[in-house]
């Protein structure tokens, strides 16, 4: 990859070994912090949260990895069930960075994709989280069974880049940057790039240039498809819920600001409580002082 800007000064960069390969990751340097661990969405990386970090980290150890197949980590060839794509290898993955940084237990936000490992994380591993944000999303489980018209035409790329390889990648082979410019302006409150701060734009873009991260991505929507819905609905008939105290944010122009996100999370949830953020689908690129103030009341109980 090309040389990018540092949009996380002063911070700690690991590479961290896990069970799939080397993961990249961005720590803040104060210790002694309760530690917090933020995930990114589609199709963007650790980057995402550059804004936000700096209103957090006098309060919390944060840690900011790339997801497998995702920026800077490892690119793992997917098994037939789409592992190690499917959220619930991904979060196995996130406890072994959390583990080798020494954080048995920690407090946990995701964004979009990120948010389903953190969800999937809470529901499999309760004993490890304190705390659980998510931010524009609402169960993968929910998103598949209340499909209609107007969520298919927010969210087309997941029925795109769930088909069989090798569809979605061969069509994105010339177009990724078109395709994912128009795609992240869309998901804005102001249906532009104007939120993104450039330096940030490239990080995305040199990610996306690559084809191999370019199949990883499409591997991440074909187990949400399959396996990562599989899980979702044992979890359902089982009556499983998530356990430690949870906060869900979305934005009040974001996917799914329509569908009532905290009616939909109680049943997942023991102990949830939310609120709209004034922004589209990117809340901590699009507002992250509200972003970061929400996050905060909740994480610091």
């Amino acid at each position: 990859m090309p040389d990018l800007a540092d949009l996380f000064p002063g911070y700690n960069a690991h590479w961290i070994d896990t069970s799939i390969g080397k993961i990249f990751a961005r720590s803040s340097t104060q210790d002694n912090l309760p530690p917090l661990l933020l995930l990114h969405g589609y199709a963007q990386t650790n980057v995402m949260w550059h804004k936000v970090a700096p209103l957090l980290d006098k309060q919390f150890r944060l840690v900011i990895p790339d997801l497998p197949g995702y920026g800077w980590s490892a690119v793992p060839e997917a098994a037939a069930n789409h592992a190690p794509y499917d959220k619930r290898s991904m979060a196995k993955v996130m406890i072994e960075v959390m583990e080798k940084l020494g954080f048995a237990q920690f407090a946990l936000a995701g964004h979009d994709r990120g948010g389903r490992v953190a969800y999937r994380l809470a529901l499999d591993h309760p004993g490890r989280l304190s705390r659980l944000a998510t931010l524009d999303i609402v169960p993968t489980y929910e998103m598949w069974t209340r499909m209609d018209y107007k969520m298919a035409m927010k969210v087309f790329h997941w029925q795109f880049l769930a088909q069989p390889f090798p569809m979605p990648e061969k069509t994105l082979a010339t177009t990724s940057l078109d395709y994912i410019h128009l795609k992240m302006a869309s998901w804005t409150k102001a249906k532009t790039l104007d939120a993104f701060d450039p330096r940030a734009v490239a990080h995305y873009d040199a990610f996306f240039s690559d084809p191999l991260r370019i199949h990883a991505t499409c591997e991440d929507y074909r187990a949400g498809a399959t396996t990562d819905f599989a899980n979702d609905t044992a979890d359902r008939k089982a009556g499983n819920k998530i356990a430690c105290p949870m906060l869900a944010l979305w934005g009040s122009a974001g996917i799914p600001s329509d569908s009532g996100p905290v009616a939909i999370w109680q049943d997942w949830a023991t102990n949830i409580t939310g609120q709209a953020i004034d922004s589209g689908h990117f809340l901590p690129e699009e507002n992250p002082d509200a972003t970061a103030a929400a996050m905060l009341a909740f994480f610091k109980g």
